[in-house]
């Protein structure tokens, strides 16, 4: 008996430790992106351009762009390569959907076609860049879909607040892009996030359960400027 109880405890450490393991290979990529010389800084995407060794399929759940009370929504989609996203039409007005370049190459441009209420249509984006929306029935109506080479992006609020979540540990580049604003670029070191156990550790102590390893994570913090 004796001896598979220290089976059981070895197999509980072993457990244990994977799970530290698990916790402490991300950490989180925060800041505030200032614009000088425009009106916002809301819309504005801020990604890593490269995990060195790593590849990235794309999601098999489509995004969505709809058009919505004469505008595309959201007005900034940001989209991993490869990703199809859906188009779609909730106006009771037929609307078109075209894109003139592909980060501005005006060999990628594309027609979706005009069409009504209630129908979808589909493409799958594998060319990096600025994707501007317009529809050729409406002339004010504009948006942009912005394909990423990696999953970790985010989009920046009102007031240029942006959070990039479990970003694995290392060196990287931070890029922006922004329809008024010219790119820049930010190097980054993100460190792991600090595991710790709390076996029997009371909520007092900081911990939301009694018997749990709870992970600290670790936030890099990273300011930009974009400017017009």
């Amino acid at each position: 008996m004796a001896k598979y109880k220290k089976i059981a405890v070895l197999s509980a450490v072993f457990i244990l430790v994977a799970s530290l393991a698990r916790f402490a290979q991300a950490g989180d990529v925060r800041g505030k992106v200032t614009a000088q010389g425009m009106a916002s800084p809301e819309n504005i995407v801020v990604y890593i351009d490269s995990i060195p060794g790593k590849t990235f399929p794309p999601p098999v759940q489509h995004a969505i762009m709809d058009q919505m009370r004469m505008e595309f929504v959201p007005h900034v989609l940001v989209i991993l390569k490869g990703t199809a996203v859906n188009f779609l039409n909730d106006d009771s007005v037929q609307h078109n959907v075209y894109w003139p370049a592909i980060n501005g190459d005006r060999k990628l441009a594309h027609n979706m076609g005009t069409w009504p209420q209630g129908i979808v249509k589909s493409f799958t984006f594998n060319n990096l860049g600025d994707v501007p929306l317009l529809c050729k029935v409406h002339s004010e109506m504009s948006g942009h879909i912005v394909v990423v080479p990696t999953p970790y992006y985010a989009l920046t609020d009102k007031e240029g607040n942006y959070a990039i979540k479990n970003v694995p540990p290392g060196q990287y580049t931070l890029k922006t892009w922004s329809a008024e604003a010219q790119p820049t670029t930010q190097v980054v070191t993100v460190k792991a996030d600090a595991a710790k156990a709390n076996m029997g550790m009371s909520a007092k102590s900081g911990c939301d359960c009694a018997d749990c390893c709870c992970s600290i994570t670790q936030v890099t913090n990273a300011n930009l400027t974009v400017k017009k």
